[in-house]
């Protein structure tokens, strides 16, 4: 089963878990299985029109995607919820 790595910032909504195996085989349906067990978690990925958050990336397999939530997701994934890095010249 794919697996959604949790940022330390998000775990709360996950009841502390760094990980949670899901089901689905697009981005879509691995965030509505998590999202039935964890739905705290699933409304801190998505905004209000159903799309992820601009301060979160999403990476499967180390390779950050588009945030397609079409993309395909294999069994043997793991996706990782990627929070923005702030900063820069001021």
């Amino acid at each position: 089963m794919p697996v959604v790595h949790i940022p330390r910032h998000m775990r709360d909504a996950s009841d502390g878990l760094a990980r949670v195996e899901v089901s689905g085989t697009t981005l879509r349906a691995v965030f509505d299985d998590l999202g039935r067990g964890y739905p705290e978690l699933k409304r801190l990925i998505f905004d209000d029109r159903g799309r992820i958050q601009g301060n979160l990336a999403i990476a499967i397999n180390e390779i950050v995607t588009e945030n397609n939530l079409l993309h395909r997701v294999e069994q043997s994934d793991e996706i990782h919820l990627v929070p923005a890095i702030g900063g820069g010249s001021g």
